[in-house]
């Protein structure tokens, strides 16, 4: 989860809308609208989803913010060759066509197979060995065709000229070297060097030094002004106020720096500024991928004295009528502010045909908004036909503009992240007000002094999803509400419906419910700085945890303050798992009366209920790896599926080499030992012996489902508990709330859970007799006949339904003609017609579901995609599963 930009501070609509207007310090008038001091506090603690369910709002979708959606993109594009190792003769390599990318892992085909999909495979660009076309040559290395197509062609060089001409290839240094698999963002370091045009003349440009940078926002500093921050400037990368070095130099522009920082250098140390810059960028030139997405400007259809409305850049607050009052070429153009006053302040602004915030006249009118007369204007309603008579102009026509009813999916009361007009460097909470066609109305959060909602169009690099600031981690100012709520708040384990209580929490004493005081050392002081954390994905993952999932999160998190690294890296674990209710539990577990630690509040989701628990977290650094390491012992996972080890193909544990019972066998023997005494005064006292009992049935049951999937020791599975391959079928079968186990499990007490461990397994009961109830009797009657017997601790017992599980195991197996993988569509609807899921064999036709397609199906994407409900998913999926033991069996070796 990691994975977490400005106005400048004429506003940042002065550089979308146009860059004009001199630049005015990065931090803003703190004056009016910096947020109070109380905020900073609190930032780590603001809680996004607490805030939309307290507030009853919605987050904007990510959809919406086309800018984040492009910084997020892998730099590897689809179409793009390069020449990848062959997987039956690792000594020779073939070029390989780059079919999709997610993260940094690539899908690639190798050339020749046309659209024969059959042997695409996926490769990380960490690991794998990839490299630019043109390498083998250069190293003397075999350039070969992969077996399979070997004979598809006599002459493999006609064919390889023939396929790479006209192609792009993978730029070489994102395939190897310090670049390697970075996207653009990445690829801004700090000290990067960029040509900024000037905000009022499009000919002119100057050199700045990139200071941070956030997400892709960029804070820039003008070269030669490196001793002070007053005239910092953000912007986002893909500005196209943006050039690369040497851009200004190729189109025969002026290289001069901006009119209101001149007179600060003398023209000897401006000139030696930018000779040591010119220097710097040539031994350290930006990669051009950076540059790839910036769109190019189209002409515009402007003429000079032709009228439209405009938002005023100095104050986002308000739209006037307007004037272009210079044409500069096909491409750029200057707007001015109506002023009419005699000694008028001329407020300018440069524009493209794209700019944001010009509109053509009467938009207001059309749109039901309010339009600011000039100032100076005599008039008492303005009109605008009377005001082109007085002014003898003729209106820009709707041609001259973009599409200006263009939302992007944005409606009122939607929240967002947005960024302080009058502060640059801040980023508040902000809620739509209002939308009219592709502007929106803004109340930014947190602010010190109440301001205006200012105007933003929809297209604005200067706003952000929900949770942008936290995976970058930037302070997101919070609303001060929330704040005061957050410092009453007592974490629970429970949904979120039983969270009041019945003691007013006003009397409740302060110190029964203490708010950690966070640490202000933290990224100054190394001790409290934790080291960066790697997801090691190839480690294994264990019962709680959902590899997929796993798979899909950064590779690293941090560095950064222990807490919040830590914190991060535990949220991320949550949520990737089967059930996040259950790895919150186990977390509240993990402690040491050694360590130095915070209590922090995590928060998990499940089915629609949220569950919280206060969890302790080291705050030293030297805590770190026993931290994470008792973490991964409590998930029952590989000590290095999350440490400040990075695993790169081989982990030092040997994980791998374990069977996932075998190591599941390892900590169920530790499970025993410390898990009964934490709940056995509960139980005793209240009398539920009933949630043991019946979770020690769910174990039973996940034995059941690993025999049919894998051959395993008999002894290992004897003992066997949760798997990550079968929990999510589990998941899905048991449809009793998280809200029964948690309450059950921590909340003994709760009078409110005492009525729901007998209605759960009545509902599981049903469930699975209807989804067994097309299989042999004799299986049937098995289960039946176990389901209600007490199931105890003995390994008797257990052996005794391991050799019944075998013995339907022996029953269920398929033998199958041919390779899954090499099954038509046809094929695929045949097997399934052959199946007591036959009527569902029109859905596998309509979906072209080939082999291919069968053996990744799961059941959460055959009930999102086909639509099918809990009980014909389940029984689809075991049918599959079914297959996929078969392939394995047969075929996989």
């Amino acid at each position: 989860m990691e994975t977490r930009a400005s106005f400048i501070a004429t506003m940042q609509e002065t550089q979308h809308l146009s860059p004009e207007m001199g630049q005015s310090p990065a931090n803003g008038n703190r004056e009016q609208f910096d947020s109070d001091e109380g905020s900073s506090i609190e930032d780590a603690d603001f809680n996004w989803d607490e805030f939309l369910e307290e507030t009853g709002a919605s987050a904007a979708p990510h959809t919406s913010f086309k800018h984040v959606e492009i910084s997020l993109q892998s730099s590897f594009q689809p179409g793009m060759k390069l020449e990848v190792a062959n997987k039956s003769n690792p000594d020779t390599y073939w070029v390989a066509t780059i079919i999709t990318t997610c993260g940094q892992l690539l899908l690639l085909r190798y050339c020749g197979y046309g659209d024969d999909r059959r042997a695409d495979f996926w490769c990380d660009v960490m690991t794998a060995d990839l490299h630019p076309v043109g390498w083998c040559t250069q190293n003397n290395k075999v350039l070969m065709p992969p077996d399979a197509i070997k004979e598809k062609y006599m002459d493999w060089t006609e064919f390889l000229i023939h396929d790479l001409t006209g192609a792009r290839t993978a730029p070489a240094n994102l395939l190897e070297g310090p670049l390697r698999g970075k996207n653009p963002v990445d690829l801004i370091t700090v000290d990067s060097l960029i040509e900024l045009q000037d905000s009022q003349n499009p000919f002119q440009y100057w050199i700045v030094s990139v200071v941070e940078n956030v997400g892709g926002r960029l804070r820039l500093r003008y070269v030669g002004l490196e001793e002070t921050e007053s005239y910092d400037q953000w912007l986002f990368y893909l500005d196209c106020r943006l050039r690369p070095v040497g851009w200004c130099q190729e189109n025969k522009y002026r290289m001069d720096p901006p009119a209101d920082i001149y007179s600060l250098k003398t023209i000897s140390e401006w000139k030696c500024a930018l000779e040591k810059s010119l220097n710097d960028a040539a031994n350290f030139p930006l990669p051009m991928e950076v540059f790839k997405d910036h769109a190019d400007l189209r002409n515009h259809f402007f003429t000079v004295g032709m009228k439209l409305e405009a938002v005023n850049v100095r104050e986002p607050f308000h739209i006037y009528p307007a004037s272009v009052t210079k044409v500069f070429n096909n491409h750029y153009l200057q707007v001015t502010i109506d002023d009419l006053r005699p000694e008028p302040s001329k407020i300018s602004m440069l524009c493209h045909a794209d700019s944001l915030g010009i509109l053509p006249i009467q938009w207001c009118l059309k749109n039901g908004v309010n339009l600011t007369p000039p100032k100076g204007y005599s008039g008492q309603d303005f009109d605008w036909a009377d005001y082109q008579k007085q002014c003898g102009a003729e209106a820009a026509p709707h041609l001259c503009f973009r599409n200006t009813s263009f939302s992007r999916g944005f409606t009122k009361n939607m929240k967002l992240e947005a960024v302080n007009p009058r502060n640059p460097a801040e980023i508040c909470v902000a809620s739509i007000t209002s939308v009219k066609g592709r502007l929106m109305w803004l109340h930014l959060e947190g602010l010190q002094m109440p301001s205006p909602e200012y105007i933003v169009d929809v297209e604005s690099m200067d706003i952000f999803p929900v949770g942008w600031c936290e995976a970058n981690a930037y302070n997101l100012t919070p609303p001060h509400k929330a704040v005061l709520r957050r410092k009453r708040r007592i974490a629970v384990v429970q949904p979120e419906k039983q969270l009041p209580s019945t003691v007013p929490v006003e009397k409740i004493p302060h110190e029964l419910c203490p708010v950690p005081q966070p640490d202000t050392t933290g990224t100054i002081n190394g001790r409290y700085c934790c080291p960066q954390l790697y997801i090691n994905h190839r480690c294994f993952s264990g019962p709680y945890l959902n590899k997929g999932r796993i798979a899909e999160l950064p590779q690293s998190v941090g560095p950064g303050k222990c807490v919040l690294v830590l914190k991060e890296v535990l949220s991320m674990v949550i949520n990737a798992a089967y059930k996040p209710g259950s790895v919150l539990r186990e977390l509240q577990l993990v402690e040491d009366p050694q360590w130095n630690f915070q209590e922090e509040t995590l928060k998990a989701k499940y089915r629609g209920k949220t569950y919280r628990a206060t969890v302790k977290i080291v705050r030293t650094s030297d805590q770190v790896a026993d931290f994470c390491r008792r973490v991964c012992a409590k998930l029952e996972c590989c000590p290095n599926l999350f440490s400040p080890v990075l695993v790169a193909e081989v982990c030092p544990e040997n994980c791998s080499i374990h069977t996932k019972t075998k190591y599941t066998y390892y900590y169920g023997k530790r499970k025993k030992i410390i898990k009964p005494p934490i709940g056995e005064n509960n139980n005793m006292k209240s009398g539920h012996v009933k949630p043991a009992r019946r979770r020690k049935r769910r174990k039973s049951i996940f034995v059941q489902k690993k025999r049919r999937s894998s051959a395993v020791d008999l002894n290992a599975a004897g003992s066997a508990e949760e798997s990550e391959d079968d929990e999510p079928d589990v998941m899905e079968d048991e449809t009793g709330s998280e809200e029964t186990s948690s309450e059950l499990r921590d909340d003994q007490t709760d009078t409110s859970s005492a009525e729901v461990p007998s209605a759960r397994p009545r509902r599981a009961v049903t469930l699975r007799s209807s989804t067994e109830s097309d299989r042999p009797p004799p299986t049937e009657r098995a289960r039946r006949s176990r389901r209600p017997q007490p199931h105890s601790y003995g390994e008797a017992e257990k052996c005794a339904q391991v050799k019944e599980e075998v013995k339907q195991e022996e029953e269920e197996k398929l033998i199958l003609d041919s390779n899954p993988l090499e099954w038509t569509v046809t094929d695929v609807v045949r097997f399934i017609k052959l199946t007591d899921c036959a009527p569902l064999a029109k859905i596998f036709q309509e979906q072209d579901i080939d082999g291919q397609a069968l053996l990744l199906l799961t059941l959460p994407t055959v009930q999102e995609c086909m639509e099918l409900k809990l009980g014909p998913a389940i029984k689809l999926c075991h049918q599959i599963e079914r297959v996929k033991v078969a392939f394995y069996a047969q075929y996989a070796n």
